[in-house]
C-alpha cells in the first residue's frame, strides 16, 4: 500500500511540475519522442519533460498517423512514461471517441499510465467534416477535464483546435473555440498549425491559459514566441521524421553507392545513446 501510494504521489509531482514548467514568455521547450530510446536521449540532453507523438509512434508501427489504437497509444504512453522520470503528457488524438462519455473514459485509463498530462483535440478523423461543431466540441473537452482532474494525480489537460491543420484557416473561429475549451477547464490551449506572430499574439492575448505552439516551417524562433507570451512549444512528429530522413539518406547513399559516408554521423549519435543510457 505504501508503494501505491508513492507512486501516486509521484505521479502527482509530476503533474504539478509539468503545469509549473508553462511559464509566459519563457516556454517549455517539449519534444515529443517516439520510443523508449529516444525518450531516454532527450532526457540526458537535459529536457525538462516530454510528449508523445501519434505521427510519430506510428511511424514505429508501419503506419500512417491516424491508425494506432486507443489500447496501443496507452501502451506507448506507459512505456514513454517508464523510460525517464520527466513529466510525460500524451497526444491522445481525439481519445479515440466522438461523445464525452468515450472521450472521459479514455482520459480516465490515460490516467492510470502515469502520465503528467494529455490532449484532446477537435479533429474528427472524417475528411467530409474534419472539426467537430463547436458545442460538441466544447462538451468533450469538459468530459476530458473532468476525467484528467478527477484523480490526485490532476493532469494537466490541453485542448486542440485544429482548424489550421485542416484547411479551416479562420483566426477568429479558432479563438472562439479556445476560449469555449478555456471555459470548459482545459489547463492548456493549442492551436497547431499557426505560423504568423501577429495570429500567435492574438491567440495569447485573446486567453487565459497557456499557449502552446507547434514548431513547423514557417514558424517563428523560440526567442520572438518567448517576445509573444508563449509558454510551450512542441515539434510533433518531427524528430521522429528527421531520425528517419537520416536513416533514408544513409541506406540510399549504401543501395545506390555502395559507400559509408554516413559512418562519419555515427560516432555523434553512439556518443548521444552513451550519455543516454548510461550516464555515469
Amino acid at each position: 500500500m505504501a508503494w501505491y501510494v508513492r507512486a501516486m504521489t509521484t505521479q502527482q509531482e509530476k503533474a504539478e511540475r509539468f503545469l509549473a514548467l508553462h511559464r509566459p514568455g519563457d516556454p517549455l521547450l517539449l519534444p515529443n519522442p517516439w520510443d523508449q530510446g529516444s525518450a531516454k536521449l532527450l532526457a540526458a540532453l537535459g529536457f525538462q519533460a516530454l510528449a508523445t507523438t501519434s505521427s510519430g509512434f506510428a511511424a514505429t508501427l508501419g503506419r500512417f498517423d491516424g491508425s494506432v489504437t486507443r489500447d496501443e497509444a496507452l501502451g506507448h504512453a506507459t512505456a514513454i512514461v517508464a523510460a525517464t522520470d520527466l513529466p510525460v503528457s500524451a497526444d491522445l488524438e481525439n481519445c479515440f471517441a466522438d461523445d464525452p462519455d468515450g472521450v472521459a473514459e479514455t482520459v480516465a485509463l490515460a490516467a492510470k499510465t502515469g502520465l503528467a498530462g494529455c490532449s484532446v483535440e477537435d479533429y474528427t478523423g472524417d475528411d467530409d467534416r474534419p472539426i467537430y461543431e463547436i458545442e460538441l466540441a466544447a462538451a468533450r473537452v469538459a468530459a476530458a477535464v473532468a476525467a484528467a482532474h478527477a484523480g490526485s494525480a490532476r493532469l494537466v489537460l490541453t485542448a486542440r483546435a485544429e482548424n489550421h491543420l485542416y484547411g479551416h484557416g479562420d483566426l477568429a473561429d479558432t479563438i472562439i473555440r479556445l476560449r469555449a475549451y478555456q471555459a470548459a477547464g482545459a489547463d492548456v490551449l493549442y492551436a497547431p498549425g499557426l505560423k504568423s506572430l501577429a495570429d500567435i499574439r492574438q491567440v495569447v492575448a485573446a486567453v487565459d491559459r497557456p499557449v502552446n505552439v507547434l514548431a513547423m516551417g514557417g514558424v517563428p524562433p523560440v526567442s520572438e514566441l518567448a517576445e509573444a507570451g508563449v509558454s510551450r512549444v512542441s515539434v510533433g512528429g518531427a524528430l521522429a521524421f528527421a531520425a528517419l530522413g537520416a536513416l533514408a539518406g544513409a541506406a540510399v547513399e549504401l543501395r545506390d553507392k555502395g559507400t559509408y559516408g554516413y559512418l562519419a554521423r555515427t560516432a555523434t549519435g553512439r556518443q548521444a545513446i552513451k550519455d543516454a543510457f548510461d550516464p555515469s
